[in-house]
């Protein structure tokens, strides 16, 4: 069975992550999306548990995948699935340049780790989770730019 590795930190999920989940479960039988923890993150919008729940019900649709959260090494987080397949999705030279980077880095830590560069579809290449917490704090309109279940989250939060 080819089953390949999605991570990320999803604080939130975008439609450009959901756009990348699907090319992904496309090409393998089974795709994992592994919710990393980003130390470099002090204050995510979304707790883990939280993201988890918002992506299984924005990949509701899709049967061959899969939503776990990992708190470790990636590298490792493979290592213990047998997996040997990482999809990284990328919106411009400076994600290229750092998913090079970090494929390096993988592969260095675990022999035999690939990393998939899947470009991002033109219509997602301008914004990030980063923008999209930074228009939710001014209480954007998110619905362009994120699933459903996050879009109804963001505005609950906003009315509270």
């Amino acid at each position: 069975m080819n089953i390949a590795v999605y991570p990320g930190s999803f604080d939130p999920i975008t439609l450009g992550h959901l756009d990348i989940i699907r090319r992904a479960a496309a090409c393998f039988d089974k795709v994992l999306v592994c919710v990393m923890v980003n130390c470099e993150k002090s204050h995510p919008m979304f707790a883990p548990q939280e993201r988890l729940a918002l992506i299984r019900q924005s990949v509701a649709d899709i049967p061959n995948v899969e939503v776990e959260q990992w708190s470790g090494l990636l590298a490792d987080y493979a290592r213990e699935k047998g997996v040997h397949i990482l999809v990284k999705g990328v919106r411009n030279t400076a994600d290229f340049d750092s998913e090079v980077q970090m494929a390096r880095i993988n592969a260095g830590i675990m022999p035999g780790l690939e990393t998939v560069l899947l470009s991002a579809s033109p219509q997602y290449t301008h914004f990030s989770s980063t923008m999209v917490r930074e228009m939710a704090r001014y209480g954007q309109p998110m619905e362009q730019y994120v699933p459903a279940p996050v879009a109804a989250e963001l505005n609950r939060r906003k009315e509270n």
